[in-house]
Order: C-alpha cells, then structure tokens, then sequence
C-alpha cells in the first residue's frame, strides 16, 4: 500500500512539473528565461515549484490597472500643460526619434523649459528634498522602494507629521518588500498624524496569484506639484554615514517646471493602484513656471502593467543613436540579449563605451552574475571600472553631451520586466555635461579593468560566475 501511495504521489507531482512547464513555454516568454525556470523545477523539484508559483507566474499579460483609469488621471488634469506638436528641428534625428519613441510606448509626454539640478552626494541631497517638504502648502506626495527605519527615516517621519498638522496632504507609498525593516510604530505614528501611507502589493499567501515578484522599485517626490525628484536613492542613511561597503553614491534630479506633472502623473497612477482612487483634481497639476527653454525632460515609467518595456526600449535606442560616446553607472550589470547586443554593437562602431560599476555590491549573487558579462562587452572595445570608493548605487546614462537618463532602473531583467521603475530621460546640454563631469569624477576611484588580466581568473571563478549568469533571467 505504501507503495501504491509513493507512486501516485510522484505520478501527481510529475503531471504538475510537466504542466507547469508548458504553461512555462506557452508564455512564449524569452528563451533564456523559460529555460532557467525549467531547470529550476527539474533540478530543484518541490523548491523550484514553490519558487515557480510565488516568483515566477508572469502578469504582464493581465493588467493590473485598468487603461481606462490610467487615461482619467494622465490626461484630464493637465491636457493644457502636455505638449501636442514639440518642434524638435534643432535636435539630432535619431534623438528625436527617441522622444517621439517613448511617447509611443509609454505615454510619456515631453515637457520643456524646466530647471534640473543634479546631485551626486547624500548629505546634499536629503537637505535638498527636507527644504522642498519643509516649504510645502498644499501636498507632499511620496514613493520608495526602502525606508529604512533608520535616523534618516525618522528625521523624515518628524517632517511630514508636522506637515501634516499644518494642514499639507502627504501621500507616502513604501513597497511593501522593500520596506520590512519599517516598524508598524513607525507607520501608526504617520498615520495618527493624518499621513497616508500605502503598502505597495503587501503579501497574499496566494500562491496561484503570488505577485512578491513584482515590486515598486520608484522612487519619487511631488511637493505642491511644482518640485520633482527621482533618482536611484531609498530613504537610509547609509548615503550619509556608509555602510560595511563603504559610503553609497547615488544620482538623483530635482525638477522644477513642467517636467514635475510627469512625476505627479506617475505618483497619482500608483496611488490608485494602492488606494483605488481617481485623484485628478487641478491643485495637483498647477500652472508651472517656465525657465530653460532649451531643455526637454520625459519621465517614463515601465513595469508589468505596461505594454512594452519603455525604459528598456529607451535605453537601447539612446546607446543606438550615440556618435560619440554613452557613460553608464549601474550597481547591476547584467543585461539581457537586446541591451548586450546594442552595447557590443555601438562598441564595436566606434562609439565609445564606459560602464562603471561597483567594485563590491550589496547582493553577492549579482556580483557573481555581473562578472560574467563584462568579458562579453570588453571583447568588443567597452571600457569597464571598478568602483573602489564605497557602493556605486547610482543609475545614469548620460550620451554625446545632450541625452541624460537617471532613475531607479538598473541594467538588468528585474528592472526592465519584473519592477515597476522610473526613468527620466533629459535631453538638454548642461545636465549632461554635468553627469559627465561626475563620471569622470568617479573614474579617479575606479580601477580600469584589462581584458587579458581579466580572462585569466582562475576556473573555479569563472564556474561560479557562469552559473550565476544562468539565473540572471530571474534576478
């Protein structure tokens, strides 16, 4: 009888690996995926089942909000302020292509005449955003990946409570993963005051319909509509006090002008998916000041509920349409066939190609897997650095001295499939000469790595990296 059970148990669960398998391959997902998730439940039966059903189920085909809202809160409040006709006579074609792409496969409108500044150093950008809240009248909307539950969290905390006593709206959502070191004090201690904080997708033991695979990775501010912020930063004060890798240095835009009701756009989006809210009202999307006509800023956002990976998209046509150079900080280095290919590809044309990454991460299994790729690209002439002066956190393209992308998406298959992300793409002289003078900054404390040197790392190093690449798909 015993026997009788052990087979009828094993026949059952091989009809559900088989099953699951095709399920797995009618997704018609990409190749390299759909393998890693077969090997996974071959090679790890019950446990790659379990990691199947809770990471690997594929929603990008199920919208999780409806276009009908999307198009109530992106186009009514502010159909005066997006531009219908933008005369790009004056920019590169190919660029402007670019525009009018990401336009196509996200929505995101174009803005002009904004004021962008640009910051590289912790210290200076937390005293940027506490001056932005401590100034608010009417709203403060917020949106991490982390809040740490740390001294600069709290310092935050303070603010937005005594701004919500004042009377100013504060919207705060923290992705429920990202953010489970916060402490449910912490979270009472806001809401007590009149803030509203959302959980972003908190866990539903549903392993049918598991999403903790897909998690808000944005980062973003809106104060009274008027003054953005996005970047690749979370609220912690290792980018003030370090950490055991070192201080972290990270890139982060403060927006004024028009460019900031594409933040708002994007922040009023998530709050109805947390909140199932239409928020559309005119305060929210004030007439802007204009300044530097000469710039055009896109804020673009990509995630399972979009229709095409837009950053993705937005960073393989930027490297495309380089003629001179592309420079890229990443902490994560490990790009899919599309963004490897148009890398090596722009390389190998002349262009030249510099990819600066941390000399140590915070997630070992993704140093192991970054490694793996970087002989791939310095084959075909990319130049690539170490970091040595703490955690590289920072995620910036900046090309040819006009195009800047800086946001919370890193080179990587999580980024541009699995979370939501932001991005927003600059297109202005000044911003990019900035970010490329901070670059070349940071070079003083990279170490060049050498394509012979690097290839003769011992076996054993390589056997490690190479597996890691194997999982890169689902990282």
């Amino acid at each position: 009888m015993p026997e009788i059970i052990n087979i009828a148990i094993t026949v059952f669960y091989m009809y559900i690996i088989i099953s699951t398998i095709s399920v797995i391959l009618l997704d018609n997902r990409n190749p390299e995926k759909s393998l890693s998730w077969v090997m996974v439940l071959v090679f790890l039966p019950f446990l790659g089942l379990l990691l199947y059903l809770l990471i690997g189920q594929d929603y990008r085909k199920r919208k999780m909000i409806s276009r009908k809202s999307i198009h109530r809160i992106t186009t009514r409040p502010c159909a005066a302020i997006s531009i219908k006709e933008l005369d790009t006579s004056e920019i590169d074609i190919d660029f402007a292509k670019l525009i009018y792409m990401l336009k196509s496969n996200s929505e995101a409108d174009p803005y002009v005449q904004n004021k962008i500044e640009v910051f590289a150093v912790g210290e200076n950008i937390f005293e940027s955003i506490f001056e932005a809240i401590r100034n608010a009248k009417n709203h403060i909307h917020i949106e991490f990946f982390i809040f740490e539950d740390d001294n600069i969290s709290n310092k935050l905390r303070e603010l937005l409570i005594q701004k919500s006593k004042e009377g100013v709206r504060v919207r705060m959502i923290y992705d429920y993963v990202g953010s489970y070191k916060l402490s449910k004090n912490y979270l009472r201690s806001l809401r007590a005051a009149g803030v509203y904080c959302r959980p972003f997708l908190p866990l539903r033991l549903r392993l049918r319909r598991s999403k903790i695979n897909y998690r808000n990775h944005r980062k973003l501010i809106v104060v009274d509509g008027t003054i953005g912020f996005t970047g690749g930063i979370n609220i912690a004060d290792r980018y003030i006090v370090g950490s055991e890798l070192g201080k972290w240095r990270d890139t982060v835009v403060r927006i004024e002008g028009p460019g900031v009701h594409g933040i708002q756009k994007l922040f009023l989006i998530d709050w109805y998916f947390v909140e199932r809210k239409v928020i559309t009202d005119e305060k929210y999307f004030p007439k802007p000041s204009v300044f530097d006509k000469n710039n055009i800023i896109q804020v673009v956002p990509s995630g399972p509920d979009t229709d095409w990976q837009a950053i993705m998209q937005g960073i393989c046509a930027a490297i495309m349409a380089a003629n001179k150079y592309v420079y890229i900080h990443t902490p994560y280095f490990m790009p899919n066939d599309l963004v490897n290919g148009c890398i090596q590809m722009a390389a190998l044309n002349g262009t030249e190609i510099r990819v600066m990454i941390p000399d140590k991460s915070d997630v070992k299994l993704t140093d192991l897997g970054t490694a793996s790729f970087l002989a791939d690209v310095m084959e075909a002439g990319v130049r690539v650095f170490r970091y040595k002066s703490g955690m590289l956190h920072s995620k910036a393209i900046v090309v040819d001295d006009f195009v800047s992308i800086v946001g919370s998406a890193n080179i990587d298959d999580r980024s541009f499939k699995h979370n939501f992300e932001v991005n927003a793409f600059i297109y202005d002289e000044k911003t990019a000469l900035q970010l490329k003078e901070l670059f070349e900054d940071d070079m003083e404390y990279c170490e060049e790595l050498n394509l012979n040197d690097w290839n003769k790392r011992p076996r054993r190093q390589k056997l490690k990296e190479s597996f890691a690449r194997l999982f890169s798909p689902l990282m």
